[in-house]
This record gives structure tokens, sequence and C-alpha cells, in this order.
């Protein structure tokens, strides 16, 4: 038998022995419980000095055992709830019907007290239980030493191990949670409302993207997980819906890597009577109040770089900065190919448009260190996007890009339904898997009437990464997608 089998079966016997005590091991109901900050917060008001107790100041903690020290009759129990830490201290005299109970404790057990606060001759805040409670007897000991798990694929395997054995990484997702609301509250302030669309779909569209496939087997047809809310969202621009957006899991059946999961949420939005410059002020916004939500800090680190969220951010135009960085001109095919066979890219058969973007991303991108618009776009790769009035090659489109990352992507919309179906055959006849039907029924929507708009999708996954300074989107995830073992 293994250490850890072995480790297991003690903790098994131990709730075994809990039971014959009249024990139940996995505890009930336990009311009233406050949170560790809220107890330290009352604690601060009372001006206690070490060794004081603070007889008729109660309180009731529940919460998972991290830190366990015996010491003959006297037992402390450092606790750890959402809020952070709490030290119990549990007598033999105090809770004698307890104690055979509690000299069955094991790290990971989750337990709850009642009882006085007061400070050790340390000054260590300390609950002193009158009163005890078992909650759940944890059958696997917790990472050796509670220094939490160092492997990197087993904390994504095990999330829930690395959630409870890392305060820190707890913080991320708590400062996800703060981010994403902050992206609902500021659009609602800018009068747009939240909807839902479709996530399984009869005809995918809106990014040039492999989906994944799936069978309904009642209608006996097939469908597709959602690349992109986007076709669906400009229907409620039709319907008179006037500014939208949605929080949305998408799902992409692409490779992994630091800043690609499979499955991605997005707040994808759309403005009528706006366009992309409105889009860059939505950006800005949306990631202004996000900061002022976490702690007010627009210049932020991120590895080793210092990056400044102040508003405005730097617009830049995506021509400029190729003939800035790959000395070609936007307009120069023959040397923008030249280029392409420089950098080693295959271009055989490659639209011009699509040759010119594979230069931009090898030579350009990632330069793109502080926040910045890279806008007007080639057309070409643009199919959904309204052309620029004074040069039809170009789109009206922008990137947004933070530390050689693009954030966001948006466009002043197309809603011309002649040239959106002409574009959508060109892209049926040139993209293979990213699109395989015209989506007629968008084509009808856009022939009832679309008002001019301006649309935006921002990745929140890649968001929360950049404000949180985290190296990797599985670090923002908390179940990423991983391999088989």
């Amino acid at each position: 038998m293994s250490t850890e089998e072995e480790l297991k079966q003690e903790r098994v016997s131990k709730a075994e022995k809990l039971r014959a005590l009249g024990v139940d091991p996995y505890g009930g109901r336990y009311p009233d419980v406050m949170s560790t900050d809220s107890v330290r917060e009352r604690a601060d008001g009372l001006n206690l000095a070490a060794g004081d107790m603070a007889e008729g100041e109660r309180a009731r903690v529940a919460g998972r055992i991290v830190l366990q020290r015996v010491m003959g009759n006297l037992v402390f129990l450092t606790i750890r709830d959402a809020a952070g830490d709490l030290q119990f201290g549990l007598s033999k005299k105090l809770l004698k019907d307890h104690w055979p109970a509690i000299k069955l404790l094991d790290l990971g057990d989750f337990v709850g007290g009642d009882g006085c606060l007061g400070l050790t001759k340390t000054g260590e805040l300390t609950l002193w239980a009158d009163d005890f409670k078992m909650l759940c007897k944890a059958l696997h000991p917790p990472p050796e030493k509670w220094h939490g798990l160092s492997d990197v694929e087993l904390r994504y395997r095990h999330r829930y191990v690395d959630l409870f054995s890392n305060p820190e990484v707890r913080a991320v997702f708590q400062r996800r949670s703060a981010i994403i609301q902050a992206v609902r509250d500021y659009l609602i302030s800018c009068g747009y409302i939240e909807v839902e669309t479709p996530a399984l779909q009869p005809i995918y569209g809106g990014a040039a993207a492999r989906p994944f496939t799936t069978h309904h087997n009642t209608l006996d047809m097939d469908l597709f997980l959602r690349i992109s809310p986007e076709l669906y969202l400009k229907r409620l621009l039709v319907g008179g819906m006037e500014r939208v957006f949605e929080v949305s899991r998408n799902f992409r059946n692409e490779g992994l890597s630091t800043k690609h999961n499979p499955e991605f949420t997005m707040v994808e939005l759309y403005e009528a009577y706006a366009d992309y410059n409105v889009m860059m002020e939505r950006v800005e916004g949306m990631t202004a109040l996000a900061i002022e939500r976490l702690d007010g800090k627009f210049k932020r680190p991120y590895g080793e770089v210092e990056l400044d969220y102040t508003v405005p951010w730097s617009r830049r135009k995506y021509g400029d900065l190729l003939e800035e960085f790959a000395s070609v001109r936007m307009t120069d095919v023959d040397a923008v190919r030249k280029k392409a066979d420089e950098l080693g890219i295959e271009h055989g058969g490659m639209a011009d448009a699509v040759v010119i973007n594979e230069v931009f991303e090898r030579t350009v991108e990632h330069h793109l260190i502080q926040p910045t618009f890279v806008y007007d776009y080639p057309a070409a790769v643009c199919p959904l996007t309204r052309r620029h009035p004074e040069d039809p090659s170009v789109a009206l489109r922008f990137e947004a890009f933070v530390n050689g990352m693009e954030l966001g992507n948006a466009y002043t919309e197309l809603n011309d339904p002649r040239v959106q179906e002409e574009n959508f055959k060109q892209q049926l006849s040139g993209q293979g898997e990213t699109m395989a039907i015209m989506d007629e029924d968008f084509i009808l929507s856009l022939e009832y009437g679309m008002p001019p708009a301006g649309g935006l999708g921002v990745g929140l996954d890649r968001l929360v990464m950049l404000l949180t300074d985290s190296k990797s989107i599985r670090d923002v995830i908390l179940f990423p997608l991983q391999r088989p073992k």
C-alpha cells in the first residue's frame, strides 16, 4: 500500500471513530458564521492588549484547518475561510465533551467554533472556543507542509486543491469576478442591455475559426458550438435593440497555448449609430472601471514590464506600423511577398491580404507593448466590416493590443446586405472549415435594415491575465482543458 493510500485509510479510520463517538464526520447546517475578515475588523475596535480576553465579544467561525499545534490539553488550529485565516484556541477545560473528537482532527478538515475573542501572549488574535463542531472529515491530506502544489499540471488538473492551498490563486479568481462585473456595470451605465444568444448554432459564423460539432438526436441535425455570438447580436440591432452586449463562452477547435484555450470567455457588444472610434472609448472605459474596482493603479506590472492604462491609449494605423517595422507598404504586394519569403512564411496560393496580415503578425505585434489601438486593416481579411469611404481596400476595423497580445477586435459594422452576401461568398470559397454554409437568414435580416453600428469583442480571459499579472490563460480559467493523463 502506498504512503498516500495509508494516510487515506488512517483518516477513514478516524471518521469511523468519530461516528462511534456519536459525531457526524460530515456535519450539517452551521448558521450565523462570521467571516474571518469581519472578526478581525471587530477585534480591531476592541483595543485589546496581548494576553487580553474580550469577555462577551463572541464570534462563530468555520473553515478548513491549515495548521495544527497540539500542546497537551491545549490545541491551536489555524482556520482558513474565503476571507483569510484565524486562530482557534481549544482547551480541554472548556471543551471536555468534545475533546475525544478534537484528538481525531487532521489538516484539511472543516470545523466550526463558537467562543470569545482574545489575544495570546504573543498578540495573535484567537477565538477561544467553548463550543465546537466537526463539519467535514478530509480523507486526503493537503499538499505537504501546506506550501501548496508546485507541479503546474497538477495545479490545473486538481484546481480545487490549488485553490484551498494557495490563497493567491483564489485571489486571482476573486479579482476575475470583480473585473467581469466592472465590464458589465460599465456597459449598463452606457445604456446597454445584457442578452443571451444561442451557444448551439445550426450555422456558425462571426469569426474565422474551426468549430466543435455535435448532433441533436431528436431533430437529427448537426449543430455547432458557437465560435462567436456576432451574427445573432446583429440580428438584435435589426430588431430595434440599439445597444446590446453578451458575456459569452465561445468554443474554437484549435490549439492550446499560454494565450489560447478552446473554451474562452469574451464580451461582445453592438451599438447602433456608433463606429469603431466609439468602440475604442468602450475598451478604455471598461478597462478603466475594472482597474478602479481592483486598486485604482493605472500603471501596472506585467512580468518585467510596466504597462500604463491611462486614457487615452495610443492609436496607430496598420499601414504605418507595417512600414515602420517590416519596411514594406501595405499597397506594395510584391514587396510584402518578398518580406514573407525572408520570414519563412509559406504563402503560395495565399490571398494578398492574408500574406500582408501574416507579415504584420510576425514583424509588428510583438512591438505593441503599451495599450495600443491598431486601426484600418486590409479590407479583404474583414468580411463583416464597412470599408473606408476614401479607400475601399481598407476596412474600418481596429484591434487592441497590450504587451504584444490581442485584447479586442472592433468594426464599424457592414450593414449593406448585397455587399455582405458577396463577402460571405468569397469567404466560403477561400476559408475551408472556418465557414461551411451561407447564413442566408442573417442576410435576410440585413435586408430588413440594420442601422449603422459599431461592434466590439474583448477577450475577458486576456483582460484578467493582464490586470492580474498572470502569465498564462490557464491561470485565469478555473478548469482549463487538459490533455488526458
